[in-house]
């Protein structure tokens, strides 16, 4: 059996109103799961782009390789509010 090199793709999490994290892979049209908390979510994307790429493998398709990775920003805010007295 031949290994590939690994393969990194985006993974974008959504808070569900009911608990939990819908999950999209967007390099994966389709491909999507949920989770019951964060650690779950993100074992389940992994359990879905493998099953994802088996299923292409099985198929003769080409894997879909994620060409820019999204980098996560995070910014600061300064909101004024009132003080309290």
């Amino acid at each position: 059996m031949e290994f590939m090199k690994p393969i990194t793709y985006t993974v974008e999490l959504e808070p569900l109103p009911q608990g939990g994290f819908a999950v999209r892979v967007p390099a994966l049209p389709g491909c999507v799961t949920w989770g019951t908390g964060l650690e779950n979510a993100v074992a389940m994307a992994q359990e879905a782009i493998e099953a994802w790429i088996e299923t292409l493998q099985e198929l003769g398709e080409p894997i879909p390789v994620e060409r820019q990775h999204r980098q996560p920003v995070k910014l600061g805010v300064q909101v004024r509010r009132p003080m309290l007295a």
